[in-house]
């Protein structure tokens, strides 16, 4: 899914995040089994934001797997697995993923995020701002 924002992180320990439907987040400071995580979250799967993209089908990480420090993934419920990402699916879960990191202490100096997502061949923003979130094709960033 390529999530990038505008603004740099203040955090210096590098953990696997793990972002729940919910907005929850849960940090990892070393390598862990997705199938440890799964046993404390039966309803969920784990995918990798990385292999997320628009109009893709969301796929899990295999159980066997280790969640690796430094990447960021999500957990969501059964129901979406194999479903195809819309964009709008898309810039909830990456306003969700930035809304739970700030609140981990990954600190932003700036009041409004922009968020960068990877398409097809173009690339799609969503704004953050006091206006609440709005989609569309990215043609520039305005800082």
């Amino acid at each position: 899914m390529g999530i990038c924002s505008s603004c740099e992180s203040s955090s210096s320990a590098v953990t696997a995040k793990l972002i729940f439907d919910d907005g929850r987040l849960q940090e990892f400071s070393y390598p862990i089994k997705v199938s440890y995580v799964l046993q404390k979250n039966p309803t969920c799967f784990i995918c990798n934001s990385d292999e997320m993209d628009f109009d893709v089908a969301v796929s899990a990480v295999n159980h066997d797997e280790m969640l690796q420090p430094g990447q960021l993934y999500f957990a969501l419920p059964l129901s979406r697995l194999k479903r195809r990402l819309k964009a709008e699916e898309m810039a909830a879960l990456a306003v969700k993923a930035s809304s739970a990191l700030t609140k981990s202490g990954d600190k932003c100096r700036c009041r409004r995020k922009i968020l960068v997502f990877s398409g097809d061949n173009d690339l799609k923003t969503a704004h953050v701002g006091n206006a609440g979130i709005r989609t569309g094709k990215l043609t520039t960033i305005p800082e």
